[in-house]
């Protein structure tokens, strides 16, 4: 066990030197009150703790982390408990301590080492060496000061209000506290008292704590600073868990001529290189997959086969599976094609937008010699754009004028790239080291009070943390390490203001909600440049400030001037114009401050310059969002109203999203009200009182008091009610007692709740009372004008509609960029349905709005991607709304005029004329006519079909009714299917009529337990009864498709390329083979697939044709003048990508986790976790892990 004593932790620096002498100045250095520490009391004493396990799963049970004992403050969620023990806790070469402080040694003396195991000894690490830095480098005004600073960042990240970036938790404070050392790794570092440039001798002693990089690449194949050097230095990044970003337009384009005779291949030949050695070098025991930007300018030879690169790679990966690669994301596939480990931007500067405007024409230029090479209408290139950005996501766009407006030091070099995640954009060859706030730890919901004066001086804490961070890192490379020593920029930014927002009552789009965010990013970054020229006035400004002071102060007035909200004129060379806070739309209390703080800084910056030449921007905050519990990341809004917790012990409780009930309460809703609101959107979690299930019901059906507990007890992590009421939680006896045999609760398909014979509409009453709706709409009480407080970045649960429309996230990204140095990591969502000209009107209107860079993502646009799924269960509208179609439809039938049947379906009328019991010839024709048009199908009425003898001899040719089961001889044609889903074999064999329709189905499954397979079995012979009796295919098809359950995720089939389910595979496949559908299919099927459907398609010109997708097809007549379709052409892959549906998938007849189920309604791309499996969520430009905290991006 690690130590738990405050003052053996305190005392733990193995690394720091015996001799090192501590330097203060009184006069000027920085000093420090307490706010959080209290003076006399350890700043570890601030909380409690408790220990716990961690432990992380796949989603099917197999454990790929445990950590037992680990010493956590309470406070924590397991989640944060899961990220600190598995991400950021040092795994070896700690020294180890008994429970008394004693260190334990091995049988030769030597201290016995191993992992940290309490978060007091990560805390200590950091804020000690931070600390020890400082002092050694004459940064404080006494020891006092020194001891403060120390014990409020203890309590800063004890109680989640302050986290850094991920780097600072894997390297800083190894060496100074536990003497943990290896090898370089050919890193540089600028000595801060010589000035001279220094090649590391070791890993550690100067750690690696930054997070962002910006490279530069020169057209060159071998020298330093070219082309594969820079995988080099990208290497050493992603090893240590940073990203970086590269400005790729110096390289030539493709047919340029080289120095040594012949053409240039292009630019787009060196990226599939880099991206093929960044997918190399993922992320293994503590650190992340290899991160980075690739950005072009506009006008590079390259550009339009650039712009298209991502879209055309995701065809490739469908490509190889189908020639037999492994489907996993890990696989073959996947790393064979480029594009897979990067994110792409264009430079897009005024002079095109200007172009576009005007209709005009647009320039790309050979980079030898600066000739134009080729020219296109601007309108053209900018459909690129879109088009492919609508279809997979990349590439995203970056301003390139606005940009280098706001830049600090033109005069040493304009701003060509961004880190991964577009928050850091500055001059190449630099570094940023990035921390964020939890706003909500600011935050007072009782009296909507932002503490603005705890927020500023936490904002003076940790910009001179993140000063103190330049001081003791090393870098990659000597041009890296010499930037970051003469600019010193920094990341400072919060998460969480999505949760503020909806505690205070204020919808996130809204007027109010913009002026909200503006007013709390001027203060915070107001207040980092004050305390930028403070540390100027002890140490110096940075070392090019005076070749940029102008350039420098002309960008911090036009900050100052969109803080006082100054008339447009009155910015400095600015084309376009920020948007200055509206004083009737902000908190007064916050502006004042902000403004008052912006005066400080400017005239300090004038008096003694800037220490640091950024100061701000706002990251994506993934995993230290997480670690802080936080709801929302960066300037995000919430994600969901229900959320499910994780628990120590394993298992999710549902919780509602915390804001809620703060909200309620600040809109002025009593206790009761309140109340009842949270029970209809979360449930009770309790059946006691339920409608229909209750304690009274199911007491009388042979429950108990125990066996209630037992259910309420499910109930708590229950998606839905039905999954509390099995043999798994309730056990035997109360089956028994319920009257139940082994063979019915055993069997998978057993639904306990129908077997005590309530019907469906009592279960979805009672599960509507127990689990909730999972929205706040409809909610007993609330007011309809109240509705926008509670808007997420997704629909709600299965009856909400409303969610924030993407122009409001470019609102709020519009109202804070003005106060940033830096930019934003922020992803537009976009419901599927948006159209090209919407993805480009984002666009445009973000380069109005004076947005450095934007990405945005269309849900489900990527190829290998499923789209989204809701549960099936449609809730009492949409089923009533499907009655009134069929009512309306068989309505809309029923006039049509008898004689017009009988004349145009003569042979239908006479066969069922046959099967009527009246003598009366007319009667009987009169009836059979009305039986026709009840009968009608969506192509009109149903023509007779054959059935047959057991030797496949027609028995006869009738219409069949709803409910007639028409037989199939026993020796019948088919297909067989053999395939892998997530790593499973499945088959699935089918058995036909002669005609080619579909009777029935057969799935097998290899390896899996004996109760799934017959489920599965089970299920296929329901399903087979149906078609046999007449239930469309197209039916099952649009029910059954996007079922999402385990084993799931990648095929090796040929068309089916990824599948959410067993189920959701088998439809896939019937819907593709038997009824021509494209729309799920990956791969469009050719050779023998493909003439599959065109026979049946052929057998549709004398018989029924089932309901489709609409193809690409004629209707002509043939001599008898019947309807014959012809089948022209199967769609292009484009066409079907353009025309993809959005569809309602069943829920699932297997209980999924709760983190799934609750997510499974979401608006998502992203692909599975690495690390366990789970699902992963949009979160800035990146990805993060709800279940493990695991973070694609940088932070």
């Amino acid at each position: 066990m690690g130590p738990t004593d405050s003052k053996l932790i305190q005392s733990i620096h193995f690394g720091q030197e015996s001799n090192t002498e501590f330097k203060y100045s009184p006069e000027n250095g920085m000093r420090f009150k307490r706010v959080f520490s209290i003076e006399g009391q350890s700043p570890f004493d601030s909380v409690e703790y408790e220990h716990r396990q961690s432990m992380i799963r796949e989603p099917n049970g197999t454990v790929v982390f445990e950590m037992n004992d680990i010493e956590i403050p309470k406070e924590w969620s397991q989640v944060a408990t899961d990220i600190i023990a598995q991400k950021y806790f040092r795994k070896t070469g700690v020294p180890q301590y008994d429970s008394n402080g004693t260190p334990k040694l091995n049988a030769d003396g030597s201290p016995v080492l191993g992992p940290e195991t309490s978060v007091k000894q990560t805390m200590h690490r950091l804020a000690g060496t931070w600390r020890y830095w400082g002092e050694k480098h004459n940064y404080f005004a006494s020891e006092d000061d020194a001891q403060i600073f120390y014990d409020e960042l203890v309590v800063m990240l004890l109680k989640q209000i302050v986290a850094p970036n991920s780097p600072q938790w894997f390297n800083t404070g190894l060496n100074w506290a536990y003497g943990i050392n290896s090898q370089s790794q050919g890193h540089y570092y600028v000595d801060p008292d010589t000035g001279v440039m220094t090649q590391s001798k070791d890993a550690y002693t100067h750690p690696q704590p930054h997070a962002c990089f910006i490279q530069s690449v020169s057209d060159d194949l071998v020298n330093e600073g070219g082309i594969m050097d820079l995988w080099v230095r990208e290497a050493r990044l992603f090893k240590y868990g940073s990203g970086t970003g590269t400005n790729f337009s110096g390289l030539r384009g493709n047919g340029e001529p080289l120095s040594g005779g012949g053409r240039s291949s292009g630019l787009m030949s060196w990226l599939k290189i880099g991206d093929r050695a960044a997918g190399a070098i993922k992320s293994g025991g503590t650190t992340r997959r290899a991160a980075k930007m690739v950005t072009l300018d506009l006008d590079h030879p390259d550009i339009e086969e650039f712009i298209s690169w991502k879209m055309k790679e995701e065809r490739k990966v469908a490509a190889l599976i189908a020639a037999g690669y492994p489907s996993d994301y890990e696989g073959e596939a996947y790393q064979t094609v480029a594009g897979q480990n990067s994110n792409n931007s264009i430079r897009v500067p005024h002079k095109f937008m200007e172009s576009l405007e005007n209709d005009g024409s647009w320039n790309m230029t050979w980079r030898t010699d600066g000739s134009v090479c080729k020219t296109v209408k601007s309108k053209e290139l900018w459909n690129q754009i879109a088009y492919a950005a609508w279809a997979c996501a990349d590439p995203g766009v970056q301003f390139d004028n606005t940009i280098n407006e706001w830049h600090t030091c033109p005069q040493s070099g304009r701003i060509n790239a961004s880190n991964p995640c577009s928050e850091y954009m500055f001059i190449d060859n630099t570094a940023c080291n990035l921390a964020s706030f939890n706003l909500v730890k600011f935050f007072v919901p009782e009296t909507k009070e932002f503490m603005v004066e705890n927020f500023k001086h936490a904002t003076r804490l940790v910009t001179t943390v993140l000063e103190i961070s330049i001081l003791m890192a090393q870098f990659p490379s000597k041009e890296i390490a010499q930037g970051s020593y003469d600019f010193r920029t920094l990341g400072l930014g919060y998460a969480n203001i999505g949760s503020v927002l909806m505690m205070s009552g204020i919808p996130y789009e809204s007027e109010d909600a913009y002026g909200f965010a503006a007013s709390v990013t001027a203060l915070m970054t107001a207040e980092s440049y004050k305390t930028s020229a403070e540390l100027a006035k002890l140490l110096g400004p940075f070392n090019k400030f005076e070749m940029n002071r102008a350039d420098m102060l002309r960008v911090i007035r036009n900050h100052r001037r969109a803080a006082f909200n100054t008339p447009d004129s009155e910015y400095e060379k600015m084309d376009v114009k920020p948007i200055g806070i509206d004083p009737a739309h902000a908190p007064a209390h916050i502006l004042a401050a902000a403004r008052e703080s912006w005066n400080d800084a400017l005239a300090m910056g004038e008096k003694y310059g800037y220490r640091n030449a950024q100061t701000t921007l706002l990251a994506p905050t993934g995993t230290i969002g997480l670690l802080m519990d936080c709801a929302t990341t960066g300037v995000e809004p919430d994600f969901a109203l229900v959320k499910f917790k994780k628990l120590a012990g394993g298992g999710y409780f549902r919780i509602a999203n915390e804001s809620v009930p703060l909200a309620l309460k600040n809109l002025e809703y009593n206790e009761k009200e309140a109340q009842e609101i949270i029970d209809y959107m979360k449930g009770t979690a309790d059946v006691s009182r339920a409608p229909h299930i209750n304690t009274t019901m199911l007491k009388e059906k042979g429950f108990n008091g125990e066996d209630i507990e037992s259910a309420n007890k499910a109930l708590k992590g229950a998606f839905e009610i039905k999954f509390a009421f099995n043999v798994w939680t309730l056990g035997e006896d109360c089956m028994k007692r319920c009257g139940f045999a082994p063979e019915q609760y055993n069997n998978p398909e057993f639904s306990m709740l129908h077997a005590l014979g309530f019907n469906e509409e009592q279960i979805e009453e009672a599960n509507q009372h127990v689990c909730g709706a999972m929205t706040i709409e409809g909610a007993p009480y609330l007011k309809v004008e109240d509705y926008p407080v509670f808007d997420t970045a997704n629909k709600n649960g299965k009856k909400g509609v409303r969610f924030i429309h993407y122009m409001g996230h470019v609102r709020m990204m519009a109202a804070v960029q003005p106060f940033l140095s830096g930019a934003i990591s922020k992803t537009i969502n976009m419901p599927n349905d948006v159209t090209i000209e919407d993805v480009k009107y984002a666009y445009e209107q973000s380069w109005k709005m004076c947005l450095k860079a934007v990405a945005l993502y269309r849900d489900g646009c990527k190829l290998s991607q499923p789209l989204s799924t809701s549960s099936s269960n449609k809730g009492d509208e949409e089923e009533e709304v499907e009655r009134e179609d069929i009512l309306e439809t068989s309505s809309e039938a029923l006039t049509l005029d008898k004689e017009e049947i009988i004349e145009k379906h003569l042979e239908e009328v006479s066969q069922i004329v046959k099967m009527i019991d009246t003598s009366d010839h007319d009667d009987a024709v009169r009836q059979a006519s009305e039986i026709l048009s009840q009968h009608a199908s969506d192509n009109g009425i149903i023509t007779p079909m054959e059935s047959y003898t057991r030797d496949g001899e027609v028995a006869e040719r009738r219409v069949y009714l709803h409910g007639e089961k028409r037989k199939l001889p026993s020796k019948r044609s088919g297909i067989t299917v053999s395939a892998k889903v997530g790593n499973q074999k499945v088959w699935l064999r089918t058995g036909e009529y002669p005609d080619g329709r579909l009777g029935e189905v057969f799935i097998d499954m290899y390896k899996e337990g004996a109760a799934f397979r017959s489920m599965l079995n089970l299920f296929a012979i329901s399903v087979s009864m149906g078609l046999q009796f007449g239930v469309p295919l197209e039916k099952y098809v649009d029910k059954f498709t996007f079922t999402r359950f385990e084993p799931s995720g990648f095929t090796d089939h040929p068309n089916i390329k990824n599948c959410t389910s067993i189920i959701d595979f088998v439809f896939r496949v019937l819907g593709m083979e038997y009824l021509g559908r494209l729309d799920f299919v990956q791969v469009p099927p050719k050779g023998i697939q493909k003439k599959k459907f065109e026979n049946l398609a052929r057998i549709a010109e004398v018989g029924d044709k089932q309901e489709t997708l609409e193809l690409d097809s004629t209707v002509k007549s043939n001599a008898a003048g019947d309807a014959v379709i012809q089948v022209e052409k199967m769609p292009k892959i484009e066409e079907v990508q353009d025309n993809l549906p959005t569809m309602e998938a069943p829920k699932p007849t297997v209980q999924m986790d709760a983190a799934s189920a609750a997510l499974s309604d979401m608006m998502g791309d992203a692909p599975a976790c690495a690390t366990c499996g789970h699902i992963t969520v949009r979160n800035g430009s990146c990805y993060k892990c709800l279940n493990c905290g695991d973070s694609l991006g940088c932070s």
